[in-house]
């Protein structure tokens, strides 16, 4: 399976955070391009500064980049994000939020949800800011909380690995 992650960094961040867990994984881990392909077994960061969404072109779907909307508070966005998966992607969806500030991506996971995703959030005990999972928690929307060290498990669980 791809995935595809959003993380509140700065442009010049990205790239060397995405080249480094690529170092470290047992998976490929690039900072994502307009219009590529998403492969299985490739996590794809978006790239500060503006949003990744998901595109239905080819067969498995591609990254598209874009600074619209304009009106979010963060770019890229958890929202803007999980917002074009609930759309466009007819398939198994896992979503997650872990620790930050603000409530970026609850909506999104809401909308994921009515669709049929299976859900996590980070809990308050592992988290450094525990805003963006609470925002999720409370809108009812999550079905597993655990603390960072067990996420691991529940995705291997989730994907059979």
């Amino acid at each position: 399976m791809p995935c595809l992650i959003v993380q509140h960094m700065p442009s010049t961040f990205t790239k060397p955070f995405a080249d480094r867990l690529d170092g470290l994984c047992q998976v490929h881990v690039k900072e994502a391009e307009q219009g590529e392909p998403l492969k299985a077994g490739t996590v794809y960061i978006a790239p500060g500064g503006i949003h990744m969404t998901y595109g239905t072109r080819g067969a498995k779907g591609c990254i598209e980049l874009s600074p619209e909307p304009v009106s979010s508070l963060h770019r890229p966005s958890v929202d803007v994000l999980f917002l074009s998966v609930s759309e466009l992607f007819r398939g198994q969806v896992l979503a997650g939020i872990l620790t930050g500030m603000g409530s970026d991506g609850a909506k999104g996971m809401e909308q994921l949800k009515r669709k049929g995703a299976h859900t996590l959030a980070e809990s308050e005990e592992s988290c450094v800011v525990y805003g963006m999972p609470r925002a999720a928690v409370e809108r009812g929307c999550v079905d597993v909380v655990a603390p960072l060290a067990d996420i691991s498990g529940h995705l291997r669980k989730h994907f059979r690995i």
